[in-house]
């Protein structure tokens, strides 16, 4: 397993290796760093901006653009998913409302959001919601719509026969890989909206921001450094939240695994 593990390291070092090779020899073929900037210019930006305050500030900025979105596309669309899923006056009711707006760009809600609530760090956090609250309503809806019928039946056998009950015990955990799932997918939609609404001035501060300004006087590997900022904190934060559910919520699963 260890030399595996070796192995597995050791091939991915050299994949990096040659495409940092390649961009460096494709960039000095180039030769316009406004095109495309040197990959050790990149570098060489790369700790200079980690290194400046200013870069703790956006960062946290970006964050907490984010979990404004998260938070809020949390608190409506798990109850709304549950909602339409498990009663059907909810489903018939609510999901011609939901079909009309989810395929609706999030980006699209970008003068409203200027309008209604200026270029303020709520702004930026509507436009994450957006993109965020249909991927888990629709996840949820369909964990609760899937229940098995078997679990709800030996339920009520078992003296479960309220509906609040039913959610409780059968439901939710039944449901819980596909709202997760949901919820993962959401992440990731709104870590991209985060960026395009601060860089589209829905906020005047963030990573987002921080990739148009160097746009705007043509620093270029300043704008891939951020790129790459983007990349690596949407990675670290996949994996947190893999390694969470995995270790807490749906460690009943691992029986499961072959």
């Amino acid at each position: 397993m260890e030399s595996q593990n070796v192995h597995k390291f050791a091939i991915g070092a050299l994949s990096l290796a040659g495409f940092a090779i390649l961009w460096e020899l494709l960039a000095i073929y180039v030769d316009n760093s406004f095109y495309l900037p040197r990959f050790t210019n990149v570098v060489f930006a790369f700790f200079g901006v980690v290194q400046s305050p200013v870069f703790v500030t956006d960062v946290a900025i970006s964050l907490y653009h984010f979990f404004i979105g998260f938070f809020f596309a949390l608190l409506v669309g798990i109850p709304i998913g549950m909602a339409m899923g498990w009663f059907r006056i909810f489903d018939k009711t609510l999901y011609p409302i939901v079909e009309i707006f989810r395929p609706i760009p999030p980006l699209a809600w970008i003068p409203f959001a200027i309008i209604w609530l200026k270029l303020t760090h709520q702004a930026a956090g509507f436009i994450i919601f957006m993109g965020m609250v249909f991927p888990i309503i629709i996840n949820t809806y369909s964990g609760f719509k899937n229940v098995p019928r078997i679990y709800v039946e030996a339920a009520k056998v078992l003296n479960s026969a309220s509906s609040y009950k039913l959610i409780k015990n059968v439901a939710i955990p039944a449901a819980s890989p596909i709202i997760l799932s949901g919820i993962k997918t959401a992440m990731g939609v709104g870590w991209m909206c985060l960026a395009a609404s601060e860089m589209f001035g829905v906020s005047d501060s963030g990573i987002g921001y921080k990739i148009w300004f160097y746009y705007g006087i043509q620093s270029m590997d300043h704008v891939v450094v951020y790129m790459l900022i983007l990349g690596f904190i949407g990675l670290f934060m996949d994996f947190f939240f893999r390694s969470f559910i995995q270790s807490r919520i749906l460690k009943w699963q691992k029986g499961t695994v072959v």
